[in-house]
């Protein structure tokens, strides 16, 4: 066979990295809404209603796509599915957004995005609950995922809780820190225990959508039409939740061509809608450990942005904790790829035996018997020679 050429090198590179680059072009995607979305709150905008916002664009952005794209293979809907739907909206647009982005409100961008990294350890826990995951530790690839889980979460703690001396960065000055909330790098602050503690339910909102989703997929298989529902159905859910939490204050639904506006259109179309689809996909074949495990990568992507963009200081156990975060990533990764080609083994292995078990298995034939004129059955056995012979 002729040497492949570079071009084709290159295609089939890009296709068995496929879902790698498609997750962590999500991160980045992730990463860059929360700095837009730190700033639209800095900026006095109210998160419920961003919330509200953010999905009514996501549904409005996806479901043209759905509806002819995913026609032909969307399943009918049924009240559970239909029920499992508004639980992902609950889980999903109530629990994770709405409690993350006011424990962020309450706290800083950095800060919430280190926190968020419990998501991969949360989601583990879950998996395993619901046998979504196997959990054999004799095996060196789920050995691989524990240790990486830990480790993540690990270098993400590490990073909140350990600042250690400022690294003078270019941008990075005490003038515009003055545009920042008062909790910022303050963990002393009044409202950052309140902060985290939202937070931390917000991650287990995030944890527990990642595992009803993988769920839910297996029954309604169309990804784009059940993404569409569910930013519908949240859109729906947050309206209720907004109204009756800003009803004293109509004026926190007004928009102007600022970053309220365009942090909203950034979440929606990005975050929602074609996170919501991509992560799907990839739930679909990976499972939903594997999509979290890439999320600390988000945490060091938004401390760089935030220290850019938004002038906050970086500190040096930022840069610790994120090659801790990077190792344990590279673990969990490692263990799934060898879980991954185990169960390849097991699988191809039970066709192998049953090929030899089809040549042993008793058949019964008709003999004729020459002092008769009726024919009787009989068992005859028909042996494999070749297992006979290697034994």
């Amino acid at each position: 066979m002729s040497e492949l050429t570079c071009c084709e090198k290159v295609n089939a590179w890009l296709r068995n990295s496929k879902v790698y680059l498609l997750i962590i072009s999500l991160q980045f995607g992730s990463a860059g809404m929360y700095v837009l979305t730190m700033d639209a709150l800095n900026k006095g905008m109210s998160h419920y209603v961003f919330v509200v916002y953010r999905n009514v664009i996501a549904t409005v952005a996806l479901a043209p796509f759905a509806f002819f794209l995913e026609r032909k293979i969307r399943p009918k809907m049924t009240v559970r599915i239909f029920s499992e739907i508004m639980a992902l909206g609950f889980v999903e647009i109530i629990l994770d957004q709405c409690f993350t982005f006011l424990g962020m409100k309450l706290t800083s961008a950095s800060f919430a995005s280190a926190v968020m990294n419990s998501v991969p350890s949360i989601t583990f826990v879950l998996a395993i609950i619901f046998r979504m995951e196997r959990m054999k530790l004799r095996e060196i690839g789920c050995q691989a995922k524990v240790i990486g889980t830990v480790v993540s979460l690990g270098g993400a703690f590490l990073m909140a809780l350990y600042k250690g001396p400022v690294l003078q960065i270019a941008g990075s000055s005490a003038a515009t820190q003055m545009h920042q909330p008062e909790n910022v790098n303050d963990p002393t602050g009044s409202h950052w225990l309140l902060g985290a503690l939202f937070l931390i339910i917000g991650c287990v909102g995030f944890s527990a959508f990642y595992i009803l989703q993988a769920i839910t997929l297996r029954k309604y298989p169309a990804e784009m039409s059940l993404a569409t529902w569910v930013c519908f159905i949240g859109a729906l859910q947050s309206s209720a939740v907004t109204i009756f939490m800003e009803r004293h204050n109509p004026e926190a639904w007004a928009l102007g061509l600022d970053s309220r506006l365009f942090a909203s259109v950034y979440a929606g179309i990005v975050t929602s809608a074609i996170q919501f689809y991509v992560q799907g996909s990839v739930i679909k074949t990976m499972g939903p450990v594997f999509v979290t495990a890439f999320n600390p990568l988000r945490m060091i992507i938004v401390t760089a942005l935030a220290c850019i963009a938004l002038s906050e200081k970086l500190h040096l156990g930022s840069i610790v904790g994120g090659v801790v975060v990077v190792t344990g990533l590279y673990l969990v990764v490692w263990g799934k790829s060898k879980e991954q080609k185990s169960i390849t083994l097991e699988e191809e292995s039970p066709q192998k035996i049953s090929l030899q078990g089809q040549q042993q298995l008793p058949i019964t034939v008709s003999k004729v018997d020459d002092n008769a004129n009726t024919n009787k059955a009989q068992l005859v056995a028909i042996v494999d020679l070749t297992s006979t012979e290697r034994q």
